[in-house]
């Protein structure tokens, strides 16, 4: 929201009220609302995609009333979904919601002061760049940039703004995983050892639009802004579509997976990138076209020099057998940290035989659980959306009023894109690639990685 514009209407607003308030007829009740509306968050819709549909839009019904926000526009670029968006959320808030064919109407209509983003993952960046420059505060799917160019433009302009963006990597928003966090960074848990990342499917449509690719018409849509900084080729509906099958559109399963779970990483340990990162895999099932991978297994090295603090990472997905329950194993010396059960264990720690054996003290974790030492967060009755991204989105929210940084800030989709860029650059060259910390590149053979 335009501060200025809200304090102006509050400082004169209240200056005036005494004098006013009999004279126009209004009672106490009555001037409250309406400066209540004139206070109010208004909310426009970057992409009405599945994900906008089915996760951002219950979420924020959550909890719009008692924030006081409005959800008042729908941008998108193809004409099915932009009055199919705004049909949704007429009928969800009961009054109009204004379509507009492209971004650039949506702020030049001046009737917005922040945007819910989940577009075609290579445009999150360059779409915050846009959001933040028309003066709106951004709630930005993951992954946050494909390209460390695209990153490191989306981190400046965000930063020389000033506004609120939350990047939505929801785990940052859990109890459980703060309770890890607090866990790790308190050094009760030792030094982390390594970690092992897990995301498998068997899901031959995960991705796939395979109805609505024969819905979508060139004639229907602007395939020129959805290229943005893309090279052009000609229009694909699958492209449009099916993006994260398709490179440069997205990276596939490092920048919609494991975006998420080495985030994680990054937080826990309090590094901002891997120092190095090998790939191998291929697609070995689902070959329908698809250029991303269906199989994908990724090792990193972090490093923290200053103080000795090394430790492996191991990503690894398939999308052909699996239950999409993605696990997460923190391992240290004196046992593991299992976010899948919740659970510290001493399991694998230095027993007391093997420490004797060679002069040392036996190191073992207590057993505890995780959901024991969170933060009991009580919030409104939830009406839909899953409990993580419902917090996310209202953390989201309260920081677009408090003006105080969010969950999870621009910096964390920075350090997450880092991460998935590398991993995309072995993935495609089939070489080791680095990250130059002085040009803030991912390096390959000596030279900055490019699509």
């Amino acid at each position: 929201m335009n501060n200025s514009r809200r304090e102006f209407i509050k400082k004169g607003a209240l200056t005036g009220a005494s004098v006013y308030l009999g004279a126009m007829g209004f009672s106490a009740q009555s001037y409250r609302r309406i400066l209540g509306a004139n206070d109010r968050v208004r909310v426009g819709v970057v992409g009405f995609s599945d994900r906008h549909r089915g996760s951002h839009a219950p979420c924020f019904m959550n909890h719009y009333k008692e924030l006081n926000f409005d959800l008042v526009g729908v941008s998108d670029i193809w004409k099915k979904r932009r009055e199919e968006g705004a049909a949704f959320w007429k009928q969800k808030m009961q009054h109009d919601v204004a379509a507009y064919r492209n971004n650039d109407e949506l702020y030049n209509s001046k009737t917005v002061d922040a945007v819910f983003m989940s577009t075609a993952d290579f445009q999150h960046a360059l779409l915050t760049i846009e959001a933040v420059k028309a003066g709106c505060d951004v709630y930005a799917e993951k992954p946050f940039a494909e390209t460390m160019e695209d990153n490191r433009a989306a981190l400046k302009a965000v930063k020389e703004s000033g506004k609120i963006v939350q990047i939505g990597s929801q785990r940052r928003s859990g109890a459980n995983y703060k309770a890890a966090a607090d866990f790790v960074q308190s050094g009760k848990f030792g030094n982390i050892t390594m970690v092992e990342l897990i995301w498998n499917v068997n899901q031959p449509g995960r991705w796939r639009r395979v109805g609505t690719v024969a819905q979508l018409k060139e004639e229907d849509t602007d395939w020129k802004r959805y290229l943005l900084n893309r090279p052009y080729e000609p229009f694909n509906a699958r492209h449009y579509l099916e993006f994260r099958l398709f490179w440069p559109y997205s990276s596939g399963m490092p920048g919609q997976w494991m975006s998420h779970q080495i985030d994680t990483v990054h937080w826990f340990s309090g590094l901002k990138h891997p120092k190095s990162v090998v790939a191998n895999g291929g697609i070995y099932m689902w070959k329908d076209g698809r250029q991303n991978w269906d199989t994908t297994t990724a090792v990193f090295e972090y490093a923290d020099d200053t103080n000795d603090k090394n430790f492996q990472v191991v990503f690894s997905s398939r999308m052909h057998n699996g239950d999409d329950d993605p696990s997460e194993i923190y391992y240290s010396n004196g046992g593991e940290m299992n976010l899948i059960t919740n659970k510290v264990s001493p399991k694998g720690g230095l027993h007391e035989k093997e420490a004797a054996a060679m002069g040392l003290k036996a190191n073992l974790l207590p057993e505890l659980n995780l959901s024991d030492m969170a933060e009991k967060v009580v919030t409104s009755a939830n009406t839909g959306g899953d409990d993580l991204t419902s917090r996310h989105i209202r953390n989201w929210m309260e920081c677009v009023r408090s003006r105080k940084q969010p969950n999870a800030p621009v910096e964390a989709g920075y350090s997450h894109s880092i991460a998935t860029i590398m991993t995309n650059a072995s993935v495609r060259t089939g070489y080791k690639a680095t990250f130059d910390e002085a040009t803030q590149e991912v390096m390959v053979n000596g030279k900055a990685f490019k699509y």
